[in-house]
């Protein structure tokens, strides 16, 4: 009964609809006999409307498209002025540590300098004794410096820099020399100099860009500072601003300051036939609508077909989303289950750690940590990254992990775990190798033994201060079948702490690793807390948006 009624009470529906659109059909006949020129008025007024629709859509993906290619090329062109950077940074840079090392030697200045004023780079370089009240450089290449006129501007632009460890920039506009000024110092030492350049300015600020140039069909204009301010103007090819027709802008990082670079379009950069076409579509549009009838009608009927498609589509969506939740749901239960339920305890120490994944994604992880008391007083802490991600790096995680449990429950020590775990993995068969960090533990003598296959060293923080325990670095495994390793011994202070962890934590791309392990150093040191929130703090502050997974484990002795 349930399912025979729905498909009964169809069929009267279906006989309704049948004669509600004889009855229509009818009705139009009899309309269309009565008045012969209804349907063609219809038809012209719709494909007015058409028409109408179409040119503002025409216009609109015009205006939009100009608009976005402005917006590239507007980027494409700040890229190219931040890339000037270190053209102008590096001789500066260089010439203040040649300063530094010899104590201003005013003749190596200018032999070094040199080359940079006769490049063009500057027209003026200077050098500057920092915070001795400044009465002027002591040393000039080129043409005096303009700075040089406003000793109390100096000795607060150069300090000011000098507290940033980076390149300062300061604008020298006010006619009728202006320039652009940059000063670097050495950071980090004490009686520093100061190196200080000058670039001349367009005394109009009128510059043209070279016909040559990827750039020559822009109008532009550069300002020193994140403001359109006529008075930060620094160059440009109009002769009235602001910039009022259409145009893009972005700010663009130089040193401790910034420059705002706005374009517009000398010329449509989509090309004329865009910006044509909506007066083409008005023209082709009448005339086309005036025998159009039966097309407007078809283009009716796939306009209703598009919404329902659209419809389905979006139902499509939606199941895909709710299967795809589930999905990263699984691969999250199954990443936490091949990590230990709980932490060993033993007399002496408190232990913790934390996993966090790192891809949005439904592919599990190859790092894992894990903490395994031998006895009442020693437990193993490892830490370990197998290389990709997927079910076969899941797979290779598990069982090294449980292989060294196995190995652990010989009693084995650490450099013999490692060498036995090198049999079991061939990047050239699996095209998987994994880092592992065993860290052996022996609470009472507060010994620690650390023996590493190409993972990066454990930190070890004691009275406010975090090293890292450095140890003869071994190959990964899988890299070299039974590869041999050698161990390390340290003794641990009272009270001390043991984080071990993986690149995830660090690792920035495009960035060196040192800066990111000094980063853990001076987060773990930062103020003392319990164990576990200083993993979360840690964690939370130094793990960055990306797609590599982070374990961290950590042991604190108690006494």
């Amino acid at each position: 009964m349930t399912d025979s009624g729905p498909v009964s009470s169809a069929e009267p529906g279906r006989a309704r609809g049948t004669e509600g659109e004889q009855t229509t059909n009818a009705r139009t006949a009899v309309r269309g006999r009565r008045s012969p020129f209804w349907l063609p008025v219809g038809v012209l007024v719709v494909g007015l409307v058409v028409t109408g629709v179409l040119t503002w859509i025409s216009a609109s993906t015009y205006s939009s498209n100009e608009k976005r290619l402005l917006n590239l090329r507007v980027r494409d062109a700040g890229a190219l002025i931040a890339e000037a950077l270190p053209s102008i940074q590096t001789p500066l840079a260089s010439a203040a540590a040649l300063a530094d090392a010899t104590d201003g030697d005013v003749a190596k200045f200018k032999k070094f300098i040199a080359p940079s004023v006769a490049a063009k780079t500057f027209v003026s370089v200077s050098l500057w004794r920092l915070g001795s009240n400044q009465t002027g450089p002591i040393a000039v290449v080129g043409t005096p410096p303009v700075l040089g006129a406003s000793p109390s501007r100096a000795e607060t632009f150069f300090a000011n820099g000098a507290a940033h460890s980076a390149l300062g920039v300061i604008g020298l506009l006010k006619p009728p020399q202006p320039r652009l000024g940059y000063a670097f110092s050495s950071p980090g030492l004490t009686g520093r100099y100061v190196v200080y350049g000058e670039s001349a300015l367009p005394a109009s600020r009128r510059s043209t860009l070279q016909s040559t140039s990827s750039f020559a069909d822009l109008h532009y204009a550069l300002y020193l500072g994140n403001s359109q301010r006529p008075e930060d103007l620094l160059v440009t090819d109009l002769q009235n601003l602001p910039i009022t027709a259409e145009h893009a802008s972005t700010s663009i990082p130089f040193g401790n300051n910034s420059f705002t670079f706005v374009v517009s379009a000398r010329r449509p950069l989509v090309g004329s036939f865009p910006q044509d076409l909506p007066w083409l579509i008005v023209i082709a549009g009448v005339l086309i609508s005036v025998g159009a009838a039966l097309l407007t009608l078809r283009l009716i009927q796939r306009r209703n077909h598009a919404e329902q498609l659209a419809t389905s589509l979006e139902e499509i969506a939606d199941e895909n989303r709710r299967l795809y939740s589930e999905q990263r749901s699984i691969a999250q239960t199954l990443q936490h289950a091949l990590l230990p339920e709980r932490l060993p305890k033993i007399r002496g120490v408190e232990t913790s750690a934390r996993y966090e994944a790192g891809a949005e994604g439904v592919d599990i992880g190859g790092d894992w940590y894990d903490l395994i008391a031998l006895d009442d007083r020693r437990l193993l802490l490892v830490v370990g990254d197998v290389s990709g991600r997927g079910v076969r790096a899941a797979a290779t995680m598990a069982a090294l992990r449980y292989a060294i449990h196995a190995y652990a429950a010989q009693n084995d020590p650490p450099a013999t775990i490692l060498t036995k775990l090198s049999k079991l993995v061939n990047v050239g068969a699996t095209g998987q190798l994994a880092t592992i960090l065993c860290a052996l533990v022996d609470v009472e003598a507060h010994e620690l033994t650390v023996t590493s296959a190409g993972h990066l060293p454990p930190l070890l923080i004691s009275d406010g201060t975090a090293t890292f325990v450095r140890s003869a670095v071994g190959v990964p495994i899988g890299v070299n079948t039974g590869a041999t390793y050698t161990s390390t011994a340290v003794s641990t202070p009272r009270a001390a702490t043991l984080i071990a962890f993986t690149d995830g934590l660090v690792e920035r791309r495009g960035e060196s690793i040192d800066a990111g392990l000094e980063r853990l150093q001076h987060a773990a040191t930062a103020n003392h807390c319990e164990l576990d929130d200083l993993l979360t703090r840690v964690v939370d502050e130094l793990r960055h948006d990306g797609d590599d997974d982070t374990a961290i484990a950590g042991l604190r002795w108690l006494d």
